[in-house]
């Protein structure tokens, strides 16, 4: 298994090296290398299949039932949002925000990142009161309420509507860029990571096969054009 340590605080904020995980007889992982540095969006491509969640869950140190090799460093302080938001239904948005916050300025934090998303006021509602958009509010809410230095993101727009989509890019872009969190974005959309990320990876038979840095001075036809062809689609 990887050594997950936690508690890293000079660049890169994550660093994997050698990384392989397995299932069976199928190698899913093979030797994977992997920096971000503090502060950076990295969004993740690659067919289905091609072991973006697993690379995720990895990091998340969620995988512990698999076999593998290689390490991982992460700091201490991480996030996870999922493409279901996982809102505890028996509590009201303030207590999904501040679950597992400590201190007595909780209460306090919570509203505040409910203000950040545009839920001000909410805080009492029960979570089926929301729309899917809104509890992805309050998802990514509790994700930087606690202020994490990594945030992990495993399509969590995937169950929306094309113009909500839209509307929390916007967001989730603000929000990182105020809170400068090292984020890596698990998607299948290739417009979507071109969109938010300040770089693409593209992960293909167990590594990463393509990084790409996006500069947003350029027009982002052709970055999508190159992507889409490495991975086998037709622009």
């Amino acid at each position: 298994m990887a050594a997950h340590a936690g508690g890293l605080t000079t660049d890169p904020a994550v660093g994997v090296a050698g990384l392989a995980r397995g299932f069976g007889a199928r190698t899913v992982l093979d030797g994977l290398d992997l920096r971000i540095g503090q502060g950076e969006f990295v969004a993740l491509l690659g067919r289905s299949g091609s072991g973006k969640s697993t690379l995720l869950r990895a990091l998340a140190g969620l995988d512990r039932d698999v076999t593998g090799s290689g390490t991982v460093r992460v700091p201490r302080s991480l996030s996870v949002v999922f493409q279901d938001a996982r809102l505890l239904p028996w509590q009201r948005v303030l207590a999904n925000v501040v679950l597992g916050l400590r201190g007595a300025d909780a209460g306090l934090r919570g509203r505040a990142a409910l203000a950040e998303v545009g839920l001000a006021g909410r805080e009492r509602a029960w979570p089926n009161e929301l729309s899917g958009g809104e509890q992805q509010r309050v998802a990514l809410a509790r994700s930087l309420a606690s202020e994490p230095q990594l945030l992990l993101a495993d399509e969590p727009f995937g169950a929306l509507d094309a113009l909500t989509r839209i509307k929390m890019h916007g967001l989730l872009r603000e929000l990182c860029e105020r809170h400068r969190p090292a984020v890596l974005l698990v998607t299948h959309d290739v417009d979507e990571a071109v969109t938010l990320a300040d770089r693409v990876l593209v992960l293909e038979h167990g590594r990463i096969a393509i990084d790409q840095r996006i500069d947003r001075g350029q027009p982002p036809l052709g970055y999508r054009r190159s992507l889409l062809a490495s991975l086998g689609v037709d622009a």
